[in-house]
């Protein structure tokens, strides 16, 4: 059986890292708010055509709403062929701390946002923060989406997360992120149904899960972030171990493309540390990854992959 991959980018715009690391986002004029459109699509659409190979946007909704850049991209992007999915409206990082009926509501504006900008509506779904539970999950059903990737049972980046989140409280600066349920971390690591009473368990839900990268028996994650940053070695190591799953998902974001010098105010560098990396040394590094993709695997769009999946799960 051929292997299957995915690449996939969400779309977080500089103020949710503002949130993130409790930085005012008055620290950012009209063009940083808008670089993750403005420079970074471009620069995963180039990647992408060069290698040949499709890939997956993960959009919010309130940016396509607000920056007609952001709207135009998206639709260029669905017209060259690269999936469009949702990532909330807002991105409220307490999305699964609201009434249903609050969830449903802005996964369901997205959705109509999402069907302006590129004349089609998304059948994915990531969760704000990766943060997912039962009332979510209930919603994408409700609006039938094909699939979701929001699980990332990663226990390394789950003890960084709450490590860092402590430290800002600490200093007086709280971060406006939510750390996840610790059940997240005995989720699967391959595609699954999901128990709808508890999305991080196996059972019979109508959306097909598709967790994110992480290796076998250490769950380290294998995303942008350390993809960009962590020694040659350690990410050869990581990839060679998930060499037997049948579906590799490949998680990234819009600042795994950008570094300081794309006009990211210092404050915001300070505290987000891969953005000290060159732009052009993490494209090097993301080309690399991105062929041994290409050479092991089939890569399609998450939509794909999951109409490939979904009868054997």
């Amino acid at each position: 059986m051929t292997r299957i991959a995915s690449i996939s980018v969400d779309l977080d715009s500089l103020p949710h890292y503002c949130r993130i690391h409790g930085l005012p986002e008055s620290l950012l004029d009209a063009r940083a708010r808008s670089l993750v459109h403005q420079v970074a699509v471009p620069r995963f659409r180039e990647l992408w055509d060069a290698l040949g190979v499709p890939g997956t946007f993960f959009a919010i909704g309130e940016d396509l709403e607000s920056d007609p850049v952001a709207a135009a991209g998206m639709r260029a992007a669905h017209e060259a062929g690269i999936e469009v999915a949702s990532h909330s409206h807002a991105h409220d990082y307490a999305l699964t701390r609201r009434a249903p009926d609050a969830i449903l509501a802005d996964l369901r504006r997205a959705d109509d946002v999402i069907l302006q900008a590129t004349g089609t509506r998304p059948v994915g779904f990531r969760a704000p923060g990766y943060t997912l539970n039962a009332d979510l999950y209930a919603a994408t059903q409700t609006l039938g989406y094909q699939y979701g990737s929001s699980a990332f049972p990663a226990a390394p980046y789950y003890a960084a997360k709450a490590a860092v989140m402590g430290a800002l409280a600490l200093v007086g600066r709280p971060s406006r992120s939510v750390l996840d349920t610790p059940r997240v971390l005995l989720a699967p690591r391959v595609p699954y149904r999901p128990d709808p009473a508890n999305p991080y368990r196996r059972g019979t839900g109508s959306v097909l899960e598709l967790p994110m990268a992480v290796t076998p028996a250490l769950r380290f994650p294998f995303i942008g972030t350390f993809a960009t940053t962590l020694p040659l070695r350690s990410l050869r190591g990581a990839w060679r171990a998930c060499r037997r799953d049948a579906f590799f998902n490949f998680e990234l974001h819009g600042v795994d493309v950008l570094d300081a010098t794309d006009g990211i105010p210092g404050e915001l560098v300070r505290q987000q540390r891969d953005l000290r990396v060159g732009a052009g040394r993490k494209l090097e590094r993301l080309r690399e990854i991105f062929g041994w993709l290409r050479s092991e695997c089939d890569v399609v769009t998450l939509r794909d992959a999951a109409g490939r999946l979904s009868a054997s799960v």
